[in-house]
């Protein structure tokens, strides 16, 4: 399965930015074949999905991060970005990358571990 490796999380003020990154290894298939996500778990709720950037390069954001969070891949270094900006206190959540092929809608992906982020008001 496909190994990822989150980092870039720590704590800010409101209106800060963050970037977080998901490092990938032991694919199976090209990187870029793969449809890549962030998703955020805060306490007390379900894990949901943030961002997505799929084989053809096409990104889809869920609408509370829609002009603040910009989602990015290098394909080269098997890497995905996630570029946050003007952080609210509702962003506080621990942050997963997800890996899935050859669609967005497979039923199981391979996840990372996470990477905290915390926006104090």
């Amino acid at each position: 399965r496909v190994q990822l490796r989150e980092s870039g999380g720590g704590s800010v003020q409101a209106g800060g930015s963050l970037t977080l990154h998901c490092a990938a290894s032991s694919l199976t298939y090209v990187y870029s074949a793969y449809c890549m996500k962030w998703f955020r778990q805060a306490p007390g709720k379900k894990r949901e999905e943030v961002a997505v950037v799929d084989r053809s390069g096409n990104q889809q954001y869920t609408d509370s991060v829609k002009g603040r969070f910009t989602i990015s891949r290098d394909i080269a270094r098997q890497t995905l970005h996630m570029r946050m900006r003007r952080l609210k206190p509702e962003d506080t959540a621990v942050y997963y990358c997800s890996a899935s092929y050859p669609s967005c809608t497979e039923s199981s992906p391979d996840w990372g571990q996470g990477t905290q982020v915390t926006v104090s008001a």
